[in-house]
């Protein structure tokens, strides 16, 4: 149990809420407490002259009590609450000493020692003290016993053995309340420890959960917004410059085009704000997704794009998960808007190939899709494979358990390869 010597010893140190949890409990139950030992005592009060207790010892027994009450008042209901070992120890003395003068008028008077027995395992820490407390009591109670048949050897040996199984009871009764208090304080600061771990973690996904929505947001705006505003600066420069050249006919079509990739930004930010899937997926394929990224390609770089896609167009989609499709359809957007940066091709090729059935007995690679972006650019620059945009690229493929490869193709440029578990339909 802690002790208000043992918090007062250390006047810098942070309350203890696990300790709070056991003192409110505490608390409400030595108001019971309080009740019940005053009930005692005004029950032997009343029990004394039916017992046919006459004249001064009477009164000294009515006085014995009301020093009790009186110590209790001042300093046992307090050291109750407050685990003061000072205090309690100021009122246990005069416990002892007043029940033993009680007892020594009138063997009725025994029936303090069921409070007081009682109190000296609630106020005293360590248990230890508790025992003595107690052997020391049932002494004096012995005594007082034997006071009333003349205090002699006799009489002392017929009280004794009465008050040692009185004084057994006490202590494996005080021994077990003990165990079980300490056991309460300790379940107490577990519980407390569990709630506030359980709040950390709480904590701790909250913020996981705010980083990767972050980051999350960060790609989809990337891959999304942040391209097509980079092709809307793209084709307005070159309206712009079609303009100076007095090619208005050309100047229209790359404004056609700035018109189409706005609409087609406005339709992702609104998808992006509801939550949506991505908007070249909604109620198309893959295949079909990836055919008007080609050509939206083409028209506005002019190089051209080779888009096989065979076996893959079916109405459940390339893998047979919306989340992979989501994958693919993002990676080939960032591969082609780092072809318009960074490669300078002329020609692009778009592969899209789902692999065969797995065995039946289970031999072999489980069935994946695999998507390859390969250009004739210039290849490979330091600084452009480790960017953002392939950063989110491969945190896209690792969600949904794929791979990324990223390397030279076989005639120059570059090739990026990415593969997805394909599910049942296909």
């Amino acid at each position: 149990m802690t002790t208000a010597d043992d918090g007062a010893a250390d006047p810098a140190a942070a309350p203890d809420r696990y300790a709070a949890v056991v003192d409110d409990d505490w608390e409400r139950q030595v108001v019971w407490w309080d009740r019940t030992f005053v009930a005692i005592v005004l029950l032997t009060a009343v029990a004394l002259p039916s017992a046919g207790q006459r004249g001064p010892q009477l009164w000294v027994a009515y006085g014995a009590m009301a020093a009790i009450l009186l110590a209790y008042a001042l300093w046992g209901a307090r050291a109750a609450r407050t685990r003061d070992q000072r205090t309690a120890t100021a009122y246990v003395v005069v416990l002892i000493v007043g029940t033993a003068v009680t007892v020594a008028q009138n063997g009725i008077a025994t029936l303090l020692l069921f409070g007081a027995f009682t109190q000296l395992w609630m106020l005293l820490d360590p248990p230890r003290r508790a025992v003595v407390a107690s052997v020391v009591l049932a002494a004096a109670s012995t005594v007082g016993i034997s006071f009333q048949g003349g205090f002699d050897v006799p009489t002392l040996l017929q009280a004794a053995p009465q008050m040692a199984i009185a004084l057994a009871f006490a202590v494996m009764l005080g021994l077990w309340v003990a165990t079980t208090m300490r056991l309460s304080e300790e379940r107490a600061r577990l519980l407390g420890e569990l709630r506030d771990a359980q709040a950390e973690l709480a904590e701790s996904h909250h913020a996981a959960g705010v980083t990767a929505e972050r980051e999350r947001l960060a790609r989809e705006i990337h891959d999304t917004l942040a391209q097509g505003f980079t092709s809307v600066v793209t084709q307005a420069q070159a309206a712009t410059a079609a303009l100076d050249r007095g090619e208005q006919g050309r100047a229209r079509e790359r404004l056609v085009l700035v018109e189409q990739t706005a609409r087609d930004n406005l339709a992702e930010a609104r998808a992006l704000v509801a939550a949506f899937a991505p908007v070249p997926l909604q109620g198309s394929t893959l295949a079909e997704a990836l055919r008007r990224l080609a050509e939206r390609f083409t028209a506005e770089t002019g190089a051209r794009v080779l888009l096989d896609v065979a076996g893959t167009t079916a109405p459940g989609g390339a893998t047979g998960h919306a989340a992979a499709d989501v994958v693919l359809l993002r990676a080939a957007q960032e591969a082609l808007a780092n072809v318009r940066r960074h490669a300078g091709a002329h020609a692009v090729t778009i592969r899209l190939t789902r692999d065969a059935p797995a065995d039946p007995a289970g031999a072999g690679p489980a069935p994946g899709v695999r998507l390859e972006v390969i250009d004739d650019g210039r290849g490979l620059s330091t600084g452009h494979t480790d960017g953002l945009g392939l950063a989110g690229m491969r945190e896209r493929v690792s969600a949904v358990g794929g791979t990324l490869d990223v390397g030279p193709g076989e005639q120059g440029g570059t090739r990026v390869e990415v593969r997805v578990p394909a599910g049942d339909a296909a």
